[in-house]
């Protein structure tokens, strides 16, 4: 527990650094070392637990810990090439306290996975927390869209970059988790045996129907010019099925029924 807590004040000492930014509309980066420690402290959190266990842990509070990490990675990633910095406010405090969730209740007994599952399991990961953060971005461009309206030009508009190109970061973002969930469910029937197993078949028709719905986002934003309102609501919608995919039936799995 002591290196889940390290890596939560990392994570909230790189959040408070950024909010303070934020409010004194300063681009700096000082929240940038303390956001690197926390991501590589996140990471051995894992690794050292997975070399103990000796496989890969994905039960629901790991699963949910590396898609923290995941967004924890693209968060930096974007505010360190001057993009939307700001996002970190948000997400290292999800982070931090995913973390210190996997560290006090994920540490169950995994059951190894060959080379091709573990592709599958990566994919998915990733897409997740590039979805995760879409989702993130789709919120904040509803707010600044609605702020813009009213005309309520607040402190933190100022850390935004201009809603063109908001919305624009969100459909690379969008486009870029789309391809990495086309590839889970390409490796998911390919190396998944009885994938549609009752245990399985609420997680491929839920992760289908996500797939179906962020595919006509792209669809419609490339031949009907979707965006706003519209590009938010199927954003969200399409993430909550993804959400509801794995995390939700994992919640009930070994959380309600107690199957791990």
């Amino acid at each position: 527990m002591t290196l889940a807590f390290i890596t939560a004040l990392s994570y909230l000492l790189a959040a408070g650094l950024l909010a303070r930014d934020v409010s004194r509309d300063v681009r700096g980066q000082a929240w940038l070392p303390p956001a690197l420690i926390a991501l590589g402290l996140h990471a051995a959190l894992h690794a050292t637990t997975w070399h103990g266990a000796g496989a890969l842990d994905l039960h629901f509070f790991s699963a949910l810990s590396l898609v923290g990490l995941g967004m924890g990675v693209l968060t930096t990633a974007f505010g360190a090439s001057g993009r939307m910095a700001a996002l970190g406010v948000i997400v290292f405090p999800i982070a931090a306290l995913v973390g210190i969730a996997y560290a006090a209740r994920g540490h169950v007994t995994a059951t190894p996975l060959d080379w091709r599952l573990q592709l599958h399991a990566w994919c998915a990961l990733l897409a997740y927390a590039t979805l995760g953060i879409a989702a993130l971005i789709a919120v904040l461009l509803w707010a600044q869209e609605r702020a813009l309206r009213r005309r309520e030009f607040h402190g933190w508009l100022r850390a935004m970059p201009p809603l063109t190109q908001l919305e624009s970061l969100l459909f690379r973002t969008i486009a870029v988790g789309f391809g990495l969930l086309t590839a889970t469910l390409l490796t998911g029937v390919l190396f998944v045996e009885n994938l549609f197993a009752q245990h399985l078949v609420h997680k491929t028709v839920l992760s289908v129907l996500s797939w179906l719905a962020f595919g006509v986002l792209l669809l419609g934003r490339w031949r009907w010019g979707w965006r706003g309102a519209k590009a938010v609501r199927w954003t969200l919608v399409a993430m909550v099925l993804l959400m509801l995919a794995f995390f939700g039936s994992q919640f009930v799995l070994e959380m309600v029924l107690k199957r791990v």
